[in-house]
């Protein structure tokens, strides 16, 4: 059985790719409402109809992003920890995430305009939710650690496709390539976590 978009979100969802575009291009502070409009070819008010203001799109935006991380904490709650499970939300997470590289470079390059918003500090609450679910009961401070630098990595891999990170006349690694080592790393640095074993 296959769903349709309706128009209303579809036209949301050009209304980010395009924003997170120009964001990328001119950085979020320097977009204007106006050039997004332009860039999609319709009026400001057409734009307003979607998204009053430039928060309200960053808000859509890590709504988006946050899809993997919704899914991978649904799945794994209620659950008992266990090494699979631990792994299996790496995984869910992982492949999420490299479906949305524009995003990861956004929340890489906006910082600081993210950290204190609402859309931010609910994409933090998120992430420190899926940390506890990654090191399940009664963790040690480096049990944490663990969990939290494997979740990281997926976004580190997208900060380190950027090309001026890389060494000359090194190839730049493909968006799957990154995710696969990104996941690799993930899952050798989580397998420490052992709360079982204590």
């Amino acid at each position: 059985m296959t769903t349709t978009q309706s128009p209303r979100s579809d036209t949301r969802a050009r209304i980010i790719d395009v924003a997170l575009e120009l964001f990328a291009e001119h950085g979020y502070e320097k977009t204007s409402l106006r050039e997004i409009a332009d860039r999609l070819g319709v009026t400001k008010a057409a734009l307003y109809y979607h998204f009053k203001t430039k928060d309200d799109i960053v808000r859509g935006i890590v709504e988006k992003m946050a899809a993997p991380l919704d899914d991978a904490i649904a799945y794994g709650e209620g659950k008992p920890w266990s090494p699979a499970l631990r792994d299996e939300l790496l995984r869910r997470f992982a492949a999420g995430m490299g479906e949305r590289a524009p995003l990861l470079r956004f929340f890489h390059e906006n910082q600081p305009a993210l950290r204190e918003s609402a859309a931010g500090l609910a994409f933090k609450d998120r992430m420190i939710r899926m940390i506890a679910l990654l090191h399940g009961p009664e963790p040690t401070f480096r049990d944490k650690l663990r969990a939290t630098v494997a979740l990281t990595s997926v976004h580190s891999a997208m900060f380190l496709l950027k090309a001026e990170l890389c060494e000359p006349g090194q190839p730049v690694a493909s968006v799957e390539e990154a995710m696969d080592a990104a996941l690799e790393v993930a899952l050798e640095v989580a397998a420490r976590i052992e709360p079982a074993a204590r």
